[in-house]
């Protein structure tokens, strides 16, 4: 499977398709695979490019620190290796907030942008953040990824339904590596740039679940920041709607990305 080095790391990559490029942004603790309900609808007319970042999945993962400047770095020096700027960029939660951090720091390297139950910035600003962050720590040092794959598994996939893509979710969650999780998390903690998205003239749809764990009041706040930003929100739907809502989900990025 192809791998390339950039910013002195070996990423785990895969395209498929031909057309214009569209590069998929996975979130923590996550790979590739986010992605696979949509690289079948979207190859067939685009090219698309899947990687899993540092710290995930086959990509190498050095010792920290990360941070998200780190991250949008990587995803830079990979757009310019593989030769496909500028390109659609859609980003699912921490790959979102990497997609906004890309967009500040290299905006001649996207096309159009695609937020997805994602924002500019995660700083802990009340008791309750306080401590949804140390229990999610807590939850890996003292019981282990898969007891967080199995606790995450319950809020993302909370129906019936839902029962195959729990257990395949916790299963795939427990392969993540503590040490480049734990990294990653302390990359996420506080970090913002909220105060530079007014910056970003980018084409961009940001999407929101009605019943994502971030408030979809919080993206109609900044919104309206952004140059030329639109919000959609999928109804009864979480924060991996991706997976949980593929077809409506296709539909919507797949009408942005066809504007003129």
């Amino acid at each position: 499977m192809p791998k390339l080095k950039v910013n002195n790391i070996e990423l785990y990559y895969e395209t498929t398709g031909q057309g214009q490029n569209i590069l998929f942004i996975h979130g923590l603790g996550s790979s590739t695979r986010d992605w696979e309900m949509q690289i079948p609808t979207f190859s067939k007319n685009y090219q698309t490019i899947t990687f899993d970042l540092r710290g995930h999945g086959q990509s190498q993962k050095p010792s920290g620190p990360y941070s998200m400047s780190l991250f949008a770095k990587d995803t830079a020096e990979l757009i310019k290796s593989l030769g496909i700027a500028p390109v659609h960029v859609v980003g699912i939660s921490l790959g979102g907030m990497i997609a906004f951090q890309l967009a500040v720091d290299y905006p001649e390297l996207i096309k159009r942008l695609v937020i997805v139950n994602s924002g500019p910035e995660v700083v802990v600003r009340t008791l309750k953040d306080r401590w949804q962050v140390f229990l999610r720590f807590a939850i890996v040092r003292l019981f282990g990824m898969r007891k967080m794959g199995e606790v995450l598994s319950k809020r993302l996939f909370p129906k019936d339904e839902h029962a195959e893509i729990r257990h395949m979710f916790v299963e795939r969650w427990a392969e993540n590596d503590i040490r480049s999780y734990l990294n990653t998390l302390r990359a996420i903690v506080d970090w913002s740039v909220a105060d530079k998205i007014h910056t970003i003239n980018l084409p961009t749809l940001v999407v929101a679940a009605d019943g994502d764990y971030t408030p979809v009041s919080a993206k109609e706040a900044f919104v309206p920041k952004m140059g030329n930003a639109e919000l959609i929100v999928i109804q009864d739907s979480r924060h991996a709607v991706p997976v949980e809502k593929p077809e409506e989900f296709n539909q919507i990025v797949s009408a942005f990305l066809s504007k003129q």
